[in-house]
This record gives structure tokens, C-alpha cells and sequence, in this order.
């Protein structure tokens, strides 16, 4: 349940507020509550290869949007068999069970990652949570399952994954924001524009690397290539009609120079470092690197189709990661 006063609703605030949490989080100053998953399926013998969780989502007011929905799941470091290996974890939505036999799953997002990480991750849910409160009869769950890079399956407490039988504070649980009055908007943008700009200031190149910059004026000098925050509003694109969730999303984008030396944030492949000394070399004739995205991500998306009918669809490289 939705709850305010427990302790378990505190201790999902308290993780949803963590300073990890904090600083993935590009909306937390948005109204949003907690829940913990109210049923963990992972103890029956032929479940062992995979995790149910359940959320009730029954008490979400009516006239709330959700705008940004999350599973987050704990991972302690995994068993020391799988100790050199990398896992690979993906949350399902349940589409439909079927007696004796495999339910019916739809892919919502996966992650890799090495067996022995450790912390917090998250998930992007915010579609199928939407779906769930317009029509409760089909929240049939969520379906997690872990296999190794070679596509061997591994049971998820032997994964790392935390479920329900552990410590309250690194139980599975859901975090979703809702939609608030545009003039609340407004300050959260306002805001965070204000963040944005102090971010600039801490980060901009150290004197050790002005010299590099020389050939630009400092009128003109741009920031380094990095990831900036962009938020897509469907609304404002005029596709409210026919997509119903997620209202909006961080698309983010990459702008800034290349210039020598590429910092370590920077992710530069290989040609472009190439290409940078060569552009010292003979600026007139090569250019420098262009900064573009390096990792892209995945969104859900719940829409209507020519036939009204409503659709979970997940569209590949919508959200720049890094």
C-alpha cells in the first residue's frame, strides 16, 4: 500500500532520497511516494530462476498522473562462483500467466552489469505503471530474471539481488512522481537552471588545461563536451493525444568542444583522440571531434494505435546515458 506514516513508507523515502539516489534523480523535486513490493514469488523450487514482485498501486488518487515511476533493486555482491562473471538482470512486465506453463512476459529494460557490484539500481517503469492505474486487473507484476553473459540463468538471490526476506532498508521497492501545477513546474525549472548554472561553474577546466584551449577567445570559450539535461514534453509536441505515458522524459543531449586534452569524462573513442591530435597538427584541413552521445537507453511507451487500441511498445534510443 501507498502508506505515509510507517516505517516501512519512511525507509523507502529515506532510499529514494539517498545522495545516489539524489544524483540520479533529475526530477526529485516532484511530488512522488513510495511503496515496497507486497509479494516477493522467488522461495517455490521451479520459480528459482527467476523473481515476482508485486506492487498495489490500488491507492493512487485518481487525479494523479504519473509522470516518472521506478523499480529500484538492491544488489549485494553475488556468490563467489559467479564471482568473474558478468550478469546480465531484466525486469518483465507480466502480461498474462498461464496455467502450467510460462507466463506471457514483455521486455521493459535490462542492465549488465559484474557479479560483484554492489549498490542501488533502477528501472524505468513508468509506462507499465500507468497502465497498471487505469486498469488494475492488469497489474500481473513484475518478472525478474538474471542470466550470465552466455545465457546461463542464475537465481537471483544467488545474484545478489535483495528481495523481501532481507532488512527493510534494501527491500525492492517502487518510487513514482506525479504530474503538479504548471506554476510549481516552473519553479522546479527555474531551479534547476540555477543548479545548472552552478554546475557549469564547478566544472569548468582546471589551468592546467586553459593553455590546451588558447585557440579560442575567452568571450567565445565554450564548456567541454558533456551530457546536458533535456526534458521532452509530448504534451508541448502536441502527441498527448495518442501517447498516454509518460507525459514527459530525459532525453538529455551532448554539446560542448572537443578540444585537447579529451577528459576521462568524455568517453572518447579511440578516433577521436586520434583525430584531436591531428587537429593540432593542421587545424585548417581537420576538424575537431564532434561531441555526440556515447551510450543511449531504451523507454517504455503507452500509446494508441490507429485502432484505439492501448499499446506498450519499447522504443530503442531515447535517452542519452552518457
Amino acid at each position: 500500500m501507498w502508506q505515509k506514516g510507517s516505517t516501512s513508507a519512511l525507509t523507502c523515502l529515506e532510499n529514494a532520497h539517498s545522495k545516489e539516489a539524489q544524483e540520479r534523480n533529475k526530477v526529485s523535486g516532484l511530488p512522488h511516494a513510495c511503496t515496497h513490493a507486497e509479494s516477493d514469488l522467488d522461495t517455490l523450487p521451479h520459480r528459482s530462476h527467476y523473481r515476482e514482485l508485486r506492487f498495489n498501486l490500488s491507492q493512487i488518487p485518481e487525479d494523479e498522473t504519473i509522470i516518472n515511476s521506478e523499480l529500484r533493486l538492491y544488489k549485494e555482491t553475488a556468490s563467489k562462483v559467479f564471482k568473474n562473471n558478468s550478469l546480465i538482470i531484466r525486469v518483465y512486465q507480466v502480461v498474462q500467466k498461464r496455467w502450467g506453463s510460462d507466463a506471457d512476459l514483455f521486455l521493459l529494460e535490462s542492465r549488465k552489469l559484474w557479479a560483484v557490484d554492489q549498490g542501488w539500481l533502477e528501472f524505468d517503469i513508468t509506462a507499465v505503471s500507468n497502465l497498471w492505474v487505469m486498469n488494475p486487473k492488469q497489474n500481473l507484476g513484475l518478472q525478474i530474471s538474471v542470466e550470465t553473459s552466455n545465457g546461463t540463468a542464475v537465481n537471483p538471490q544467488e545474484a545478489g539481488l535483495v528481495g523481501r526476506n532481507s532488512s527493510l532498508e534494501k527491500q525492492p521497492f517502487m518510487v513514482a512522481f506525479f504530474k503538479v501545477r504548471e506554476t510549481h513546474v516552473r519553479m522546479a525549472r527555474s531551479t534547476s537552471k540555477h543548479r545548472q548554472q552552478s554546475r557549469n561553474r564547478s566544472t569548468q577546466p582546471q589551468d592546467g588545461s586553459r593553455g590546451a584551449m588558447a585557440d579560442y577567445n575567452s568571450s567565445d570559450q565554450k564548456t567541454a563536451c558533456r551530457k546536458h539535461e533535456l526534458y521532452v514534453s509530448f504534451r508541448e509536441l502536441g502527441w498527448q493525444n495518442w501517447i498516454i505515458a509518460p507525459e514527459r522524459y530525459a532525453a538529455n543531449y551532448c554539446d560542448g568542444e572537443c578540444t585537447f586534452p579529451l577528459n576521462a569524462h568524455m568517453n572518447a573513442t579511440n578516433h577521436a583522440i586520434v583525430q584531436t591530435l591531428v587537429h593540432l597538427m593542421n587545424p585548417e584541413n581537420v576538424p575537431k571531434p564532434c561531441c555526440a552521445p556515447t551510450k543511449l537507453q531504451a523507454i517504455s511507451v503507452l500509446y494508441f494505435d490507429d485502432n484505439s487500441n492501448v499499446i506498450l511498445k519499447k522504443y530503442k534510443n531515447m535517452v542519452v546515458r552518457a
